[in-house]
C-alpha cells in the first residue's frame, strides 16, 4: 500500500488469505499417497510382469520340447494324394475360400476384401465405440458383432476339419506325419537305429527283358504316364512300382487289372485301345509285366 508519490517508497500488496490462488496445474498424487494399493512402476511393477512372462515362456518351451511338431515327408510335387492343410488358426479362412463367392472369379473378394474389412474393423473399433459403458449387455452392437464373429470362425473351423477327416477316410489316406511316425516306431521295434533313423530301402529290382516287344508296347500304353518309363511308379502318391510286379501277379491277373482296374486305378483297357493298341499288344504287355520279378 503506497501513501505518496516518492519513487523510493516501499509498496506493500495486501491480499485476502481466504481466497485461494488459481492455478492450471493440479498436482497429481504419486503411488505413496495410496499405501498398500499401488507401487512404483519401475522397477517394482515391471519386474513382476517380467517374472510372469518368463514363467509363461518356460512353460511354452517345456511343451515344445515334450511334444515336438510332427514332420511329414520331404515336399513332393508329384504326390497327388497329399491334402494340404493350414494351421488350425487359419482353418476358418481356408474353409471360407472353398465357397463359390470367395473363390475362382471372386478370389480377390475372399483373400483381400473380407480380411481387410475384418482387420480394419478391429483398428477403427476404439474410435467408433467411445461409450463409457463396459458391460457387454449394455453395448448391444459391439457385443453382437463379436459373438457373430466368434460363431462364424468356430463354425468354419469345425466344418473345415470335418471335411478333411471325411476326405482322408474316403480316399483311405493316412496323414504323412502319422505315417512317418508309425514307420519310425516300426523301425525302432525292428532293431533300427536310435533317434528315429530309418533304414535305407533296398535297391530296386532291375527291369527284366528291356528289349522285349512288350517293353516297346509299354512305352505307348497309358501305364507309362503314372508308373514311369523306368517302372518306378510314385510310391508317395500311392502309385506302386512295376518292378517286381511279376512276384505278386500272374499274366492273367495283370490282364484283369488292365481291364477292370484296381484300387484307385481305373480300367485302362479302353484307353489303350483308343491309343491304337490291339488285344494282341495288350496281351504282350501283360506277359512282359509278368516277367518283372526280383
Amino acid at each position: 500500500m503506497a501513501h505518496g508519490h516518492k519513487s523510493d517508497e516501499k509498496i506493500v500488496y495486501v491480499g485476502d488469505s481466504r481466497v485461494r490462488a488459481k492455478s492450471s496445474h493440479i498436482p497429481q498424487p504419486d503411488y505413496s499417497a495410496f499405501p498398500g494399493k499401488s507401487e512404483v512402476f519401475i522397477p517394482n511393477f515391471l519386474l513382476k510382469e517380467w517374472m510372469v512372462g518368463v514363467v509363461v515362456l518356460v512353460g511354452i518351451l517345456c511343451l515344445v520340447v515334450s511334444d515336438p511338431a510332427p514332420l511329414g515327408y520331404p515336399a513332393d510335387p508329384t504326390n497327388t494324394q497329399f491334402i494340404p492343410m493350414p494351421d488350425w488358426y487359419f482353418l476358418f479362412m481356408y474353409q471360407l475360400l472353398k465357397y463359390p463367392y470367395t473363390s475362382d472369379k471372386f478370389v480377390v473378394f475372399g483373400t483381400v476384401i473380407i480380411p481387410a474389412i475384418l482387420f480394419g474393423g478391429l483398428m477403427v473399433a476404439p474410435f467408433l465405440d467411445t461409450g463409457k459403458e463396459r458391460r457387454f449387455y449394455r453395448r448391444p452392437i459391439a457385443s453382437t458383432l463379436m459373438i457373430l464373429t466368434l460363431i462364424a470362425c468356430t463354425y468354419l473351423t469345425v466344418v473345415s476339419w470335418t471335411h478333411y477327416e471325411k476326405e482322408l477316410e474316403e480316399k483311405n489316406i493316412i496323414p504323412e506325419h502319422i505315417k512317418r511316425e508309425e514307420e519310425l516306431h516300426a523301425a525302432k521295434g525292428a532293431g533300427g537305429e536310435g533317434g528315429g533313423a530309418v533304414k535305407k530301402p533296398a535297391a530296386a529290382a532291375a527291369i527284366v527283358a528291356p528289349d522285349d516287344p512288350g517293353a516297346e508296347i509299354f512305352k505307348k500304353a497309358t501305364c507309362v504316364s503314372c508308373h514311369g518309363g523306368e517302372l518306378k511308379g510314385m510310391p508317395s502318391s500311392g502309385i506302386p512300382a512295376l518292378r517286381g510286379i511279376g512276384d505278386k501277379h500272374s499274366k492273367d491277373e495283370i490282364l484283369n487289372i488292365i481291364k477292370k482296374g484296381q484300387g484307385n486305378m481305373a480300367a485302362q483297357y479302353d484307353e489303350n485301345i483308343k491309343k491304337g493298341l490291339t488285344d494282341a499288344d495288350i496281351d504282350k504287355l501283360a506277359e512282359w509285366l509278368a516277367k518283372q520279378k526280383q
